[in-house]
């Protein structure tokens, strides 16, 4: 086998910090006969090499993400979490710094994004016509047909990510030499938001809505679906006040335009809305309301990070706030959990959780609940301080509550006879995409029942999530409160999936949302366990709304400026 005139730069691991600020032009561990010692294997790990470094919560090997466990949810209104040697708590601790950039995106992404411009500026010089004769030929040549497409897909997400986290960033389309990469300047961000739209714009026709038709079935790739998603998405940051300063009203049009577009056709691609409780679990991958997601081999490790202190190899975790309980609403009237019990309440005489939103019971395990689900371990929970899964223990919740979303109850933790199943991080689906729509509608109207020019109003398109058979909660209507309305809703559909603390950011009001989180200061008083809620403070600064550019990296090029604050 022969692949003529082909150098590739690749790097096998991504904790490595660049040599440049870009990481371009990187040392490979990988030779090219490495690489290449077959098109279908060589290239095509290569290609999924870049998949790999997706951002994504399950994700290990690099410190933004798991954080020895904790989720981003831990840094925002929605979860605490438990033990304190994560690095989440930096988020609002003051251990967060240029000095300590934590999360490395900036190192991740450029370093993705240069080996996704390596493949795309050596195409073309890949020979294929030695195979012409070999069985597997023809799905060479479609494989090869799709990796430039998916590969411009990943890098319009990486800059994506690197937008939303840092504003202006270099934008950089071709490799760049040592020299050039200590030169690069910042592209203001609505230029990078633009890109994304026009990458989008260009490449989505050239990929299928499904691989299931494509050699190898396999699911995971870029798709037609995932393009309009990411358009989607993108587009309503760019409208969103941290970045639309003048609230430049088209921009929230444009929005909407793309939003509804992918909502129309997602019918038609086999992309529907799920019943909530099938987001996540055994095999969740397969779910037709995820666009985009992750799968992780079979595994029990998020269920040792998050089942509660008292199961066995239970380590408490990511525990959901009072704050997010009272967020939900109630079946009967909407009304939500705060309002109806504003202060103090004993759990024992009354059960306060009775009509909640479904949502509430598929996201959180309360005291009381039977958990998990696996019949070796299940006990009732006993959250309150001295109970069995309670404080004084070490690690356990810092809130009254434990995490039940994304925790597959059916794994089971002890020593002997352990279980373990299939995982999968969703990274976009279908419900995500009617908010947007709905918020875009709104900011652009100024109205709630507005269709405008489109056929469904704001009020519709979250009546669409709320009308779902296992959901079934009040319908939307009027304009009165929307926006606090919206972000409830928001909140309580897409916690715990890394949404959240984006969210708050874009929409610049975390001294109103991550300055303080509730807790459920549980206690057990001669028998009855009561309630009290229970204010901790944490820091907040507006300068948190964008991550510091690493000092590393503005060491290396004088043309970096830093983010305002920082």
């Amino acid at each position: 086998m022969k692949i003529k005139n082909i150098i590739l730069v690749t790097l096998m691991t991504f904790g490595l910090a660049g040599c440049v600020d870009l990481d371009y032009n990187e040392v490979t561990v990988r030779d090219e006969e490495w690489v290449y010692s077959s098109p279908i294997n060589g290239i095509k790990n290569m290609v999924f090499d870049v998949y790999a470094q997706v951002f994504h919560e399950f994700r290990t090997g690099y410190n933004g993400a798991w954080m020895n466990g904790a989720i981003k949810a831990s840094a925002t209104d929605e979860a605490d979490y438990a033990l304190s040697m994560s690095d989440v708590h930096k988020y609002y601790n003051g251990g967060w710094s240029p000095a300590n950039p934590f999360p490395d995106t900036w190192i991740v992404a450029y370093r993705a994004i240069a080996e996704i411009h390596t493949y795309l500026e050596k195409i073309d010089k890949v020979n294929l016509d030695e195979y012409i004769y070999d069985s597997n030929y023809h799905n060479m040549l479609l494989q090869f047909e799709l990796f430039p497409y998916e590969l411009r897909f990943l890098r319009a997400y990486f800059y994506f990510e690197l937008a939303k986290s840092y504003g202006d960033v270099p934008l950089i389309t071709t490799t760049l030499t040592n020299a050039e990469a200590n030169s690069a300047t910042r592209t203001p961000v609505q230029e990078i938001f633009k890109f994304i739209v026009d990458e989008c714009d260009a490449i989505a026709e050239y990929l299928p809505y499904t691989y299931l038709d494509e050699p190898g079935a396999e699911i995971g790739r870029a798709t037609r679906g995932a393009v309009l998603a990411l358009k989607a998405r993108t587009l309503l940051y760019a409208a969103s006040p941290l970045f639309n300063k003048d609230n430049n009203k088209e921009l929230w049009r444009q929005a909407a335009l793309a939003s509804k577009d992918l909502i129309d056709r997602a019918s038609g691609w086999g992309i529907k809305l799920s019943t909530y409780n099938k987001l996540w679990g055994h095999d969740a991958f397969y779910n037709p309301e995820i666009i985009f997601g992750f799968g992780r081999g079979a595994s029990n490790d998020f269920e040792r990070a998050n089942y509660p202190v008292g199961i066995e190899n239970g380590n408490s975790g990511n525990c959901p706030t009072q704050s997010l309980v009272d967020a939900y609403e109630y079946a009967d009237n909407g009304e939500t959990f705060k309002e109806r019990h504003p202060g103090q309440i004993n759990v024992t005489t009354e059960d306060p959780y009775a009509g909640l939103d479904p949502r509430f019971e598929l996201t959180i395990v309360k005291n009381g609940d039977r958990w998990p689900s696996n019949s070796i371990q299940q006990i009732e929970i006993q959250s309150y301080v001295g109970g069995f899964n309670g404080a004084p223990k070490y690690g356990a919740t810092t809130t009254g509550y434990y995490l039940k979303k994304y925790v597959d109850g059916n794994c089971v933790t002890t020593y002997n006879n352990p279980t373990t199943r299939r995982h999968t991080w969703i990274v976009m689906r279908l419900a995500e995409v009617y908010l947007n729509y709905a918020e875009a509608m709104y900011n652009y109207y100024d109205d709630a029942d507005s269709k405008g020019d489109f056929d469904m109003s704001a009020n519709e398109a979250i009546n669409v999530l709320r009308n779902r058979p296992d959901i079934m909660m009040p319908e939307f209507s009027g304009s009165s409160n929307f926006e606090e309305r919206y972000m409830r809703e928001r909140m309580v559909e897409l916690a715990f999936e890394d949404h959240r603390f984006w969210d708050v950011r874009r929409w610049q009001k975390g001294s109103e949302c991550f300055s303080a989180i509730t807790s459920a200061n549980l206690q057990n008083l001669n028998g009855e366990v009561i309630l009290n809620r229970e204010t901790v403070i944490r820091t907040w600064n507006d300068k948190y709304n964008l991550h510091p550019i690493p000092q590393s990296e503005i060491k290396k090029n004088d043309n970096l400026t830093q983010n305002p604050g920082w």
